[in-house]
């Protein structure tokens, strides 16, 4: 049997394919209404000289950052997908940096270890699905934050996202509903209310700086939430009285 977290990157090595092809098509309509264009205005906000794209995918957003000369480096735990982000890579020559990691591996160590330094900004843009695995995650990247650098994660919204299922966390399973018929096998995700988010955050180093509601254009309903935060060493500290 597998667990929720190994059924997620079992969906993600079957859909590798699908899943380029709608992104590069511009064939996931949030994505172009609203998402995209929220998480490169919140990259360059901050302008980075260096960003670590988390959970990259076929490396979309190390691509378009290139353009205005921020060196990104992306990291998936999807051979495919990386293998998809580095053959579409070319900003005049110069190729993207790219690795396969697990959210685990990371955890333990592993982007340290290889000598990636430190970030400006470290992005998690609808990349943390999992439960133990990104709480794990979390803890490890204040390390790996450069001085004053930021973390940014857009997720789904829980209030949009949450459907007709109570508002409080727990696994839901996942859909492609909306997206074509070559996607196969969904995942099932964690859901977590936006106190949940707040207090995992706080609990792993961090505290939030910014919470940003994107909007569709046309329903005004929450497309997304997105969450800036700065390494805070006493965020984690439990005080006593």
């Amino acid at each position: 049997m597998h667990s929720p977290d190994e059924r997620i990157l079992r969906t993600w090595h079957a859909n590798v394919a699908p899943w380029t092809d709608a992104v590069r098509r511009g064939e996931i309509a949030s994505r172009v209404a609203v998402t995209n264009a929220a998480i490169l205005g919140a990259i360059r906000s901050h302008a980075p000289r260096r960003i670590l794209d988390l959970g990259c995918g076929e490396g979309w957003i190390c691509h378009e950052v290139a353009r205005d000369g921020i060196a990104a480096v992306g990291v998936d735990a999807i051979p495919g997908l990386i293998d998809a982000a580095r053959a579409g890579h070319s900003v005049d020559g110069v190729p993207g940096t790219y690795a396969v990691h697990t959210y685990e591996a990371i955890a333990a160590g592993a982007l340290i270890a290889e000598g990636y330094g430190t970030f400006d900004l470290i992005v998690c843009n609808f990349a943390l699905f999992g439960n133990e695995s990104v709480g794990a995650l979390l803890k490890a990247l204040p390390a790996s934050l450069g001085h004053g650098g930021r973390l940014i994660i857009q997720t789904l919204h829980p209030v949009s996202a949450r459907g007709d299922l109570p508002y409080e966390d727990g696994w839901r399973e996942g859909s492609w509903a909306g997206f074509s018929d070559a996607f196969t096998d969904p995942a099932p995700w964690y859901f977590r209310t936006i106190g949940s988010w707040v207090a995992l955050l706080r609990a792993s180093g961090f505290a939030l700086e910014a919470l940003d509601e994107p909007c569709h254009p046309d329903t005004g309903a929450p497309s997304s939430l997105l969450l800036t935060l700065r390494a805070d060493p006493v965020a984690g500290v439990v005080r006593t009285v």
